[in-house]
């Protein structure tokens, strides 16, 4: 059985006020804590060791039966930098969640079912998910097109709808020569940012880099990021807009168009 990984370093800053004094992840939703939702999931699939790498004010993460690393640097890098500080349980399958998603059980189930070496999850429905949280879609959606299943581009700023295959939900899996290539690129795209540019995207530094970064780097040295396609199922944290429109939805029933708390 896969182990899974939480990324759970980040401050929430656009869900201020309620960031003030704990971690994007522990923001209640639903009657409770996002990260409570991830774990119960994680548990019904079967899965009993879960990492937490957290960062600011990790100490208020209490779970038990959990391993936790902390990123020191929250402040001044990103998610990539976050998921290395618990390089050392970078073997067998692994599974990288993001910290501020909530996914249904099947979703998490397809994942742990794929063979592939980079296993990457795409919701095909994100046009309707999108357009209930902003009303510009294009000032927030990133680039994903596929060929034969696989992801060619991700993770860029789009002027236009063309071409937009799926989006990324912030959940992957590493197997078999996927964990070595995935330390050795890190290494070496760190390693090339000394000399004062970062590979993996020129307009920031490395340890700022976006984890989409970091699988277009992977995708653009020749490897293979198998799309794991699901229509809805799971939905994102970012906002105090994001929460009101959730909360709105469960309380009026009509949440089950794009996730279902029963099956969580």
């Amino acid at each position: 059985m896969a182990k899974l990984i939480i990324l759970a370093a980040g401050e929430g800053k656009r869900l201020q006020p309620l960031t003030k004094n704990i971690p994007k992840c522990m923001v209640k939703i639903f009657g409770k804590p996002l990260l409570e939702h991830q774990i119960d999931v994680i548990k019904k699939c079967g899965i009993s060791e879960i990492i937490i790498v957290n960062g600011y004010h990790g100490e208020i993460i209490k779970i038990p039966d959990v391993k936790f690393y902390k990123n020191e640097k929250y402040h001044s890098t990103n998610m990539v930098e976050t998921l290395f500080c618990a390089e050392k349980e970078l073997d067998g399958p692994v599974i990288i969640s993001y910290g501020d998603i909530l996914y249904e059980k099947n979703v998490l189930e397809k994942l742990l079912a794929s063979e592939t070496d980079f296993s990457v999850v795409i919701d095909k429905n994100w046009k309707n998910y999108w357009q209930i949280r902003t009303q510009n879609i294009l000032d927030d959606i990133e680039s994903l097109t596929l060929k034969n299943g696989f992801i060619t581009n991700l993770g860029q700023k789009v002027t236009s709808l063309n071409n937009i295959q799926g989006q990324y939900i912030g959940l992957i899996k590493f197997q078999n020569n996927a964990l070595s290539i995935l330390k050795d690129f890190y290494h070496l795209s760190k390693k090339q940012s000394k000399s004062g540019q970062n590979p993996l995207n020129p307009k920031t530094s490395f340890e700022n880099s976006y984890m989409t970064d970091f699988l277009q780097g992977l995708i653009n040295n020749g490897h293979k990021l198998k799309a794991i396609e699901i229509n809805g199922g799971w939905l994102e944290l970012d906002t105090l807009h994001d929460l009101k429109i959730y909360e709105n939805l469960y309380n009026t029933n009509t949440l089950k168009k794009f996730y279902n708390l029963d099956n969580s």
